[in-house]
């Protein structure tokens, strides 16, 4: 059973209501469907994955290329009394783990990282161990058009959605040419 996503909107973001395709897309997702989501910049496509996150038990796994954009979304869900987490760089391996474990036992919603990160063998291990509900590629045109040499770890992000087939999966983007969409 899913929270009223309606509800999870005005509590958490203070909005009445969805703006453009947010409910349409939200809905998909919370129907069980894989999303491509294409939305401008500014269009709150970071709702379309939060707000279903929410609305379910479990965590998020949300694959991000921008430290910058990482750190800035974890802060803003902390603001708003939401846990969340980021895997971003420098991170020393006892604080890794701890972060993993808060991931795991501490009913944290969001578990933000690279995917460089992603290919590190502890993070895979523990993230299988996680009640993962939904996987969200944010910046999704960097996995054609980045993935074949200057990002190849965007190319492996399949591993994730093999390890739950489960799980829904959203990719966002606000810029994705007739060839990038397939």
């Amino acid at each position: 059973m899913y929270k009223d996503t309606k509800s999870i909107l005005q509590q958490f973001w203070g909005y009445d209501d969805f703006r453009g395709s947010q409910k349409e897309i939200i809905d998909t997702v919370l129907s069980g469907q894989d999303v491509l989501a294409l939305m401008p910049t500014g269009g709150g496509k970071s709702i379309c994955y939060q707000v279903p996150s929410l609305a379910k038990e479990g965590i998020c796994v949300v694959v991000s290329p921008l430290v910058a954009l990482i750190q800035d979304q974890v802060a803003q869900l902390k603001k708003r009394n939401i846990k969340a987490v980021a895997l971003t760089g420098g991170i020393p391996p006892d604080e890794l783990n701890n972060l993993l474990d808060n991931c795991l036992y501490g009913n944290y919603k969001f578990l933000y990282l690279s995917p460089e990160r992603l290919q590190q063998a502890i993070v895979q291990e523990r993230i299988q161990q996680m009640n993962v509900n939904l996987i969200a590629i944010d910046e999704a045109h960097c996995i054609s058009e980045w993935g074949h040499d200057f990002r190849p770890e965007y190319r492996q992000l399949n591993r994730l959605i093999e390890c739950f087939p489960n799980a829904v999966c959203i990719a966002l983007t606000a810029t994705a040419t007739p060839r990038v969409r397939e």
